[in-house]
């Protein structure tokens, strides 16, 4: 099939993310789409969460985070509106309409993302489930690099007195290389990002039938890794995106 369809599942409250997750599975879903930002009154690495992890993990089906999927304030907003408050005239969106959609909006798109993975990775969700992977979808990737060394020099500097890393077996960026995956924009340097965070992160997505994506997402792309070898494309393209899907992708 050419489309494959992900199933909805809240993380507020524990008895419902459990039966969500596994209507989910039950209805065919080829992955469980849950928000990246997180939950009121718990974090997303909650040990209540454990049994939905598990069971994507058995299933071998992927979790994955969407733009869209960080509102946490009261308002529904991706971002405290005030920071639109600069004195000038209203900025248009990016598809030429109303506000929706402009660079300061751009710019907190990954924060809800990199906050939720590192509380997965700190707190051992990772470690407890190795086969479980998490897909990244549009939210850019520039952020990759240097989020992956900032974890690892969290590990570095608290490891002494935080038994939950005494825990760990991997280095944080050992876990994000083997269970994370994430998907660029077209716009942005991808030659750079692969080759300072690893050939197994990124993979390849248009947004496609949305405008995001520009006219020739492939044309950009491929300018952008000039300098990559043909399997580190062969994993942007096609390997990473297998990865990732796991049973998903079974007939």
């Amino acid at each position: 099939p050419r489309l494959l369809a992900s199933g909805y599942v809240p993380l507020r409250d524990f008895e419902r993310s459990r039966a969500h997750a596994a209507e989910t599975i039950d209805m065919g879903c080829k992955a469980l789409l849950v928000p990246s930002g997180c939950p009121r009154g718990h974090s997303p690495s909650h040990i209540g969460l454990d049994p939905v992890w598990a069971m994507a993990e058995e299933a071998g089906l992927p979790v994955v985070f969407h733009v869209g999927g960080g509102h946490r304030l009261a308002d529904g907003q991706l971002l405290d509106l005030d920071y639109f408050e600069n004195g000038g005239p209203a900025v248009p969106d990016f598809h030429g309409g109303d506000e929706n959609f402009r660079s300061v909006d751009y710019m907190a798109i990954p924060t809800s993302p990199m906050q939720t993975l590192s509380v997965l990775i700190l707190d051992g969700v990772l470690e407890r489930h190795p086969r479980l992977k998490l897909g990244v979808m549009e939210q850019g990737a520039s952020w990759l690099p240097s989020w992956m060394r900032y974890l690892d020099s969290a590990f570095d500097a608290f490891r002494k007195r935080e038994e939950r890393l005494q825990r760990l077996s991997l280095r944080p960026s050992d876990y994000v290389r083997r269970q994370i995956r994430v998907t660029p924009y077209p716009s942005e340097d991808v030659g750079w990002i692969i080759a300072n965070s690893g050939d197994e992160i990124c993979l390849f997505s248009s947004d496609y039938p949305h405008v995001e994506g520009g006219r020739n997402p492939i044309k950009r792309f491929e300018a952008s890794m000039e300098s990559l070898s043909e399997p580190q494309k062969q994993g942007f393209y096609y390997d990473n995106f297998i990865d990732l899907m796991g049973a998903g992708l079974t007939v």
